[in-house]
């Protein structure tokens, strides 16, 4: 699994959120798990495989906002225990 985070310019609002999280998933599809924040002002993505980073930003660039700056990590889910190691 990787894990995508977007720097975007231009979200002030929920609703701007809203449109960027809905143009990603038209990307990468309802399997990514997809948040926004307009107050960071980032998306990240969590998906499998390799995320098609020149087609999710155009997508974003087509809803009217810019990403500045985009980082790809592998990811990991991480395990809940009610015993500490």
């Amino acid at each position: 699994m990787n894990q995508v985070t977007l720097q975007i310019d231009g979200m002030m609002c929920g609703m701007c959120e809203a449109h960027v999280c809905d143009a990603i998933r038209k990307v990468c599809g309802e399997k990514a798990k997809v948040s926004a924040s307009h107050t960071a002002g980032t998306a990240t993505i969590v998906l499998d495989g390799a995320p098609d980073i020149a087609r999710i930003k155009h997508a974003i660039r087509e809803t009217g906002y810019t990403v500045k700056d985009v980082t790809v990590a592998p990811f990991e889910k991480r395990r809940f225990s009610l015993f500490r190691r």
